[in-house]
């Protein structure tokens, strides 16, 4: 019997599906949800983390309702090896090392997708391409990043 895919989502897919300032973004976000049960979702503790961090109590507590169901996949030192990696060729600004723990997680464990709306350090070309490079050299599984509505 075929496995659903393993799908690890970043904080920024959480986000818009509370976002009223992008009501695009928000409505395509919602479509993915309406469709989880095609997939095993995964968010992980720096998930938690950035959750824990939102300064809005009640986006807070929406956010922790959202992801209670998810199954939460944990920082390690392999993460923390490969998303160092990551940022030292260039696929994430070294000012912003949680997107690459994100991308790191996503491929330690496994995933075969990253869900982003993060066009700026996770959904683009160069991060990309990058990524598949390290992960090439390293014998590391591929992960397919992508935004929300090209997973369906």
């Amino acid at each position: 019997m075929k496995r659903n895919p393993k799908v690890y989502l970043d904080t920024s897919v959480l986000s818009a599906l509370f976002d009223d300032k992008n009501p695009e973004r928000k409505n395509l976000t919602r479509i993915f949800f309406n469709q989880t049960e095609n997939f095993q979702i995964f968010i992980s503790d720096l998930t938690l983390a950035e959750i824990e961090r939102t300064v809005n109590v009640q986006l807070k507590r929406k956010l922790q309702k959202l992801v209670d169901k998810f199954d939460v996949v944990k920082t390690n030192e392999d993460v923390e090896r490969v998303a160092e990696e990551y940022i030292k060729q260039g696929a994430v600004p070294e000012g912003y090392p949680e997107d690459a723990y994100h991308i790191a997680l996503a491929v330690i464990y496994e995933m075969d997708y990253l869900l982003s709306w993060n066009f700026r350090h996770i959904v683009r070309k160069r991060t990309i391409d990058v990524i598949r490079m390290v992960n090439t050299l390293h014998g590391l599984r591929q992960v397919e990043i992508m935004a929300p509505p090209e997973i369906l």
